[in-house]
Formats: structure tokens, sequence, C-alpha cells
């Protein structure tokens, strides 16, 4: 069994950076696949960003290319999310998951889900 916990929502200024972090215990998560996602209000989870294990592989959202970048640290079980230009649409709160399969980007494919945190962004 894995667990995952997020932690560095919250609220900043458009324009912004924030970088969050995903702890994984319980079982190492440095053989799956790792992704992020994030739901807005009233909305339904999108995919953010996901990495291999390895790490030599990632794939963005259109939205946050160029301005999010996935990374992972296997020795210490976490995978992070720094976000640069955060924009008033990028308010969600952001899961992380991990995947014992092959990387992909829709939620169905991850089988282990963290709580999620809170990222506001104002304009």
């Amino acid at each position: 069994q894995v667990q995952l916990v997020e932690s560095g929502g919250r609220w900043v200024q458009a324009g912004g950076s924030l970088r969050l972090s995903c702890a994984g215990s319980g079982r190492t998560v440095s053989s799956y696949a790792m992704g992020w996602f994030r739901q807005p209000p009233g909305k339904e989870r999108d995919f953010v960003a996901a990495i291999s294990w390895s790490g030599g592989t990632t794939y963005y959202a259109d939205s946050v290319k160029g301005r999010f970048a996935i990374s992972r640290d296997n020795a210490k079980n976490t995978v992070y999310l720094q976000m640069n230009s955060l924009k008033p649409e990028d308010t969600a709160v952001y899961y992380c998951a991990a995947s014992r399969g092959v990387l992909g980007t829709a939620p169905r494919m991850y089988d282990y889900w963290g709580q999620g945190t809170q990222v506001t962004v104002s304009s």
C-alpha cells in the first residue's frame, strides 16, 4: 500500500511561484509513474503533469507547458511540481497520484491518490 501526502499549496498572487511536494510512504514510490492532477471548484479533475519512474520521461498539459515542471527524488520518495508564472485559472486543489502501470494522463490509470493541497491564485 502506498500513502501520498501533498504539501506546499497556499494563496499566491498572479505571476508568483509555488513548489508542491508529494511525499510517499508505506511503500517506496521509486518504481511508480507519478502524476499531478488538479480540480478547480465545481469542475472535473484534470491532468497537469506526469513523470516516469526514472524521471526520464515527462508529460504536461498544454495549459501548463513552459510554466510548470515536474521532478522527482527517488532517494527521498518525493515528487515535486514547480509552478511559475501562476495565473488565476491555476486555482484548484492539486492532487498527486501513483501508477503501478505505464505513464499516462488519465486519472483512471493511477492507483493511489493523495488528499490534495489547495492552491489559490489571486489577480
